[in-house]
C-alpha cells in the first residue's frame, strides 16, 4: 500500500543527507574565512557610507527594489527524480500531503534569505529614519506573510505548461511586491499596504480555480529540482569531487578570437585545451565574469584606499581557487593519453593559463580604482594583484595540484 508520509520522509532524508555530506566540505574549507573577511570589510565600508547619507535618501525605493526579487523568486523543493514521471504519475491524486510538506519546507528554507536581506537594509532604513530599528519585526512579519503567498501562487502557476504564463506571473508579482514593500518602508497607511496583500490573495484564488482540473507538469518539476541540485553540486565541486555533477557546454563563438593567439604548436596542445574548456565547459567563464563584476562593484561603491588593494587580492584568490578544478576536468578522458606530451608540459600549460587569467582580472579590477580617481592605489592594486597571482599560481596551486 502506498504511503505518502513514508515517501516524503525517505526523499527529504536522502536529500538532507546528501546536502549535509557536501556542506561539511564547503564549511570546513578555508574559503569560508575569506568570505567572512570579505563580509566584514563590506560591512565596515557600509557603516562608513551610512554616516554620510542624508535624511532625504530614497531608502524605501532601494529596499523595495532589492527585496522584491527575494519575494518574487520562490522556488518549490519537491525532491523529484527522473523515474517519478513514470512511477508516481498514477499516484498524483494521493500526493496532496507530500506537496503540502514540500511547500512548507520551501517556505522554511527561504526564511533565512528574507531575514538576511531585511537585516542588511535595516541600518540604511534606520539611518534615514532617526535610528528606528523597532519596526524590524513588524516588517519581517508582513514580509513573511507575502512571501508565503508568493510561494502558493508560484505552486499554482507551475501547473501551466505555457512559458508566457510563468513570465507574466513573475512580472506581475514582482511589481506588486515592489509597491507593497515601498508602501511598507514609507510608513504609508496600513490599508494601502493591505491592498497589495489582497491582490496576492486574489491572484492565488484565481490561479487555484484555473488549475483545479489541471495535472502536474512532472517534467517541469523534475527539471527545476535537477537544476537546483546541479547548482549545489557545482559549488561543492570547488571543494571535493562530485560524481553526480553534469557539466554544461556552450559554444560562445564570440570568444573564439581569444584562441587565435595560442601558437599552433604541439607543445601548446594543453594550453588550447584548457583555454577552450574555460570558455565553453561548465561555468568557468561565467564564474570569472561574475566574480570580476562583483569585485568591480564592491571596489567602486564600497571601498577606498587600502581596502581596494585588499579586495583585489581577495577576488583574485576566489577566482583562482575556483578555477583549480579545471586541472582535473579531463582526467577521466582516456583519449588524452594519446597526446604525445609529458605531464610536465601539461602542468606548465595549466599554470601559464591560470596566471594569465588572474593577471587579466588584476588589470580589470585595478582599472575600476583608476576610474574612481585613485590612481596611486590603482597602481598599488595592480602590482599587488600581479605579485599575489604569481604566488598563488606557482606556489599554492602547484601544491594543490599534487594532492
Amino acid at each position: 500500500m502506498f504511503d505518502e508520509k513514508l515517501l516524503w520522509k525517505e526523499r527529504f532524508g536522502r536529500t538532507s543527507k546528501e546536502l549535509s555530506r557536501y556542506l561539511r566540505y564547503i564549511f570546513n574549507g578555508h574559503l569560508v574565512i575569506v568570505f567572512v573577511f570579505l563580509i566584514g570589510t563590506a560591512a565596515y565600508y557600509y557603516q562608513e557610507w551610512l554616516k554620510t547619507i542624508p535624511n532625504t535618501f530614497p531608502s524605501a525605493i532601494i529596499m523595495a527594489l532589492f527585496l522584491a526579487f527575494v519575494l518574487t523568486y520562490s522556488p518549490i523543493f519537491t525532491f523529484m527524480s527522473e523515474a517519478d514521471r513514470i512511477f508516481l504519475l498514477p499516484l498524483e491524486t494521493k500526493l496532496t500531503g507530500y506537496f503540502r510538506k514540500s511547500l512548507l519546507i520551501s517556505f522554511i528554507g527561504q526564511l533565512y534569505i528574507v531575514i538576511i536581506g531585511l537585516a542588511v537594509f535595516m541600518p540604511m532604513y534606520a539611518a534615514v529614519n532617526e535610528g528606528n530599528f523597532k519596526t524590524f519585526f513588524p516588517f519581517l512579519l508582513y514580509i513573511l506573510i507575502v512571501k508565503g503567498l508568493n510561494i502558493l501562487i508560484r505552486w499554482c502557476v507551475q501547473y501551466y505548461r505555457e512559458n508566457a504564463v510563468h513570465r507574466t506571473d513573475s512580472l506581475v508579482r514582482f511589481f506588486v511586491n515592489i509597491v507593497f514593500l515601498y508602501l511598507l518602508f514609507s510608513n504609508a497607511a496600513l490599508y494601502l499596504t493591505l491592498v497589495c496583500v489582497l491582490i496576492h490573495i486574489a491572484l492565488y484564488v484565481y490561479y487555484r480555480q484555473q488549475t483545479r482540473n489541471k495535472g502536474l507538469k512532472w517534467e517541469f518539476l523534475i527539471e527545476q529540482d535537477e537544476r537546483r541540485m546541479t547548482s549545489f553540486y557545482r559549488l561543492a565541486n570547488l571543494f571535493t569531487d562530485v560524481p553526480k555533477l553534469k557539466n554544461r557546454i556552450k559554444r560562445r563563438e564570440w570568444l573564439d578570437g581569444l584562441l587565435v593567439r595560442i601558437p599552433f604548436r604541439q607543445s601548446e596542445s594543453y594550453t588550447f585545451l584548457f583555454m577552450r574548456t574555460f570558455l565553453r565547459s561548465g561555468d568557468y567563464w561565467g564564474l570569472f565574469v561574475r566574480l570580476t563584476l562583483i569585485g568591480a562593484g564592491v571596489i567602486f561603491f564600497l571601498t577606498s584606499g587600502i581596502g581596494q588593494v585588499i579586495l583585489v587580492i581577495l577576488f583574485i584568490y576566489l577566482t583562482g581557487f575556483q578555477l583549480l578544478p579545471l586541472w582535473k576536468h579531463h582526467q577521466n578522458h582516456s583519449l588524452l593519453e594519446l597526446y604525445p606530451i609529458n605531464g610536465q608540459d601539461k602542468e606548465k600549460a595549466f599554470l601559464h593559463f591560470l596566471r594569465n587569467v588572474l593577471w587579466t582580472q588584476s588589470i580589470l579590477l585595478s582599472l575600476v580604482a583608476t576610474i574612481k580617481g585613485d590612481v596611486l592605489f590603482a597602481l598599488v592594486s595592480l602590482v599587488a594583484g600581479v605579485i599575489f597571482s604569481l604566488y598563488f599560481v606557482y606556489f599554492y596551486s602547484k601544491r594543490k595540484m599534487k594532492n
